[in-house]
Formats: structure tokens, sequence, C-alpha cells
């Protein structure tokens, strides 16, 4: 098949960061289940990265080695701010994700996670001209970025880097308002400079496949029958523009769900949107901690603390004011899976860094240690 640049009707792409798991490994045979779903319905849009432990090996052994090249598309990523000190580090990462997922060449190929102390990375180590260089070798076929900041940032790079042919974004409806993720602003900028969008973080990490109580009411009145995340999904999918919209699915039940709705696509109707709007107001009522378990943090500090299960165990509080809950899943998600305690923070502020939310995550942590452990 061409690849495509273009709007079409699916718009559904298989976000490979959060892959089923069996005995700590990404389960392959169901990975493999889920990849035939997939393109039984028509779609073709799988997205990978460097810095998804296993995922680009795992995709070749479910996808790669499986289907003929031709019938679907492949996006991975160079993250040039992580452990590269110099441009031979950063290019190793394009070698090593051609080599591990052998895909022969890339359809989608991103520079990740440009935003804030990152971008400099990408333009010190002079991963532009390399990655424009493997276009015209034909190993990349459009190049893109992946982007965590403010319009005003987006912007300046769409304008010093007009060689990216697309963008991929975080765009759901409980940051569309966002002061600090900017999903409508970052959106309109992308649209500004015409550049189609990749669409992350549709259900922000799986915040919104469970909403909080008054949002959950607000949708099931709306539509009983149909799930959470599939509001979310359609809201990001019935923007102008957009690609394709990835959902990071991490069981055959998410697959199906998903397809079940996204295989013959609408955009929301007026009413939809009202419904949506309403969420919206519920939401901002809330204070939650914006994580969206991209584990970045983690990579970076020190102490192996689990700031993401943290935060998820904090915004369970928050949500549904229940401690016995949120303990927990403190206990399941950060020390059950090896991981170290928010009172063993540092504060070397490391993990605020590379956070692509621009969270205070110091702060929030010493707020964990006397909430969660009153």
């Amino acid at each position: 098949m061409e690849t495509y640049l273009g709007e079409n009707t699916k718009k559904l792409g298989f976000g490979l960061m959060r892959l089923p798991k069996k005995d700590g490994e990404i389960d392959v045979e169901q990975m493999k289940e889920m990849v035939d779903l997939f393109m039984a319905a028509g779609f073709t849009y799988f997205d990978t990265a460097f810095v998804y432990s296993g995922s680009e090996e795992a995709m070749k052994k479910a996808l790669i080695d499986r289907y003929p090249r031709e019938s679907f598309t492949v996006a991975s990523k160079l993250a040039a701010w992580s452990g590269c000190k110099t441009r031979e580090d950063a290019i190793s990462q394009f070698v090593t994700s051609l080599e591990r997922s052998g895909a022969g060449y890339f359809d989608y190929y991103l520079l990740h996670n440009l935003g804030v102390s990152r971008t400099k990375f990408f333009d010190d180590f002079d991963v532009w001209n390399f990655v424009k260089q493997q276009k015209a070798e034909g190993k990349i076929k459009h190049i893109g970025f992946s982007f965590h900041s403010n319009a005003e940032e987006l912007e300046e790079i769409l304008i010093a880097h007009p060689e990216a042919e697309f963008v991929q974004l975080q765009i759901n409806y409980a940051d569309w308002f966002s002061g600090d993720i900017q999903s409508k602003r970052v959106y309109e900028m992308a649209r500004k400079y015409n550049k189609p969008v990749v669409i992350m973080e549709p259900v922000k990490g799986g915040l919104l496949a469970d909403p909080p109580e008054a949002v959950a009411k607000i949708l099931k009145n709306a539509a009983p029958d149909v799930s959470y995340a599939s509001w979310a999904i359609r809201f990001a999918a019935s923007h102008e523009g957009v690609l394709t919209v990835l959902s990071g699915m991490s069981s055959v039940e998410q697959m199906k769900d998903n397809i079940s709705y996204m295989k013959d696509f609408r955009k929301l109707s007026p009413s939809e949107q009202d419904v949506i709007s309403q969420a919206q107001a519920e939401i901002a009522k809330y204070p939650l901690i914006p994580c969206t378990d991209c584990k970045y943090c983690t990579k970076v500090c020190p102490m192996n603390i689990g700031i993401p299960a943290t935060f998820s165990a904090m915004n369970m509080l928050i949500l549904y004011n229940d401690l016995t809950r949120a303990q927990g899943r403190e206990k399941f998600h950060v020390t059950g899976m090896g991981k170290e305690l928010a009172e063993n923070c540092i504060k070397c502020g490391q993990c605020e860094e590379v956070c692509p939310q621009h969270i205070e995550i110091r702060k929030y942590l010493e707020e964990a240690v006397t909430a969660l452990h009153p």
C-alpha cells in the first residue's frame, strides 16, 4: 500500500506502548491476535519507538514476520535526549530500530518528544539532516516529530524545520482547554501550517476510560451502551487534518472495543459535542495530576521511585475519595512492581527536566507521602 499523508476514514492507529504482559514480558501471542483483528478491520498504522522497551522486537514477531510489508505502515521514533552523548549515539537509535523491527524502512519516522530542554539535542546532534538523508535513501518515507510543550514553541519548530511533514500531538477532551498541555492551541498551530496531525494520548493514559463519577454519569446518560473510551477517541478523530488517532491498547478486549466504533467511523454529532462540553466542565472541577504514564521520569530517577503509579493512586484518591483503593493501587503498582515509595524522593529534579507534561513532580510526591499515608 502507498503511505498516505492525508485524511482517511481508517483513523485508528495501534500504539505499541502499553502492550499486554505475561509473566512480566510482552505477551506476543495475545499481541498477534490483536494485530490480526486490527488488520482484518482494515487498519494499518502501527506506532512504536526506540525507548518503548521490547516493543520493536514484539512488532517484528507479531506483525512484520507475518504480513506482507506493503500491507501496513510503521512509525518509530528517535529520542536524542535519552542517554545520547554524541551524534553517533543518536544515529545508532535509528540503526538499532531498523534491526530490531526488521521493517526495512519506516513509513513515518519521528523525532521523539520535542519541547523545552529536549529540542536542542536534535539540533546539537544535527539529527534533522540525518533523517533527511535517510529519506533520500528510501529508509524513511515521511519525517515528523512528536511534541509536548506550548503552541509558541511548536510554531518556532515548524518555521525552523519545514521538512517536517506531520506532527504528533497530545489531544484529548480533558486537556482541550488546558493551560499546560494546550491541546486546542497546539492543534490549531499545526493546522495553521497545514501539517497532518497524529494524535496521542486521546484517552489520557487511560484516565478517560474510567472517568470521574460525574463525567461517567453524563456519558452514560447520553449513550448507555458505548464505552467511555469511545467518546474520547471519537472526539480526537473528529477533528480535521487528523492522520490517525493512536490507542495504546493492552488487551484483545480493548482492541475489539476500539474497532467496534472506529471501523465505520463517524464524527461526533452536534448533540454529542454538547455532551463532551458537559464532561469537560465536570473534569475542570477536579485538580488532577496530569500524568499520562509515559514513564520518562522513571528512566532518569536515581531512586527508582514509582512516580506515575504514585500519581495514579493520588488521582484515584482525588476522583473517588477512596483511601483504601488508592493505597491498594500504590501497593500493587509501586512496591509490588519493585519501585520505591514517594517518601524516598531526594528532590534532585531530574524527573521534572524530562516530564512532557511539565508536572511539579517533587511537590506532588511530597503531597503523596501524607495523603496516601495519613
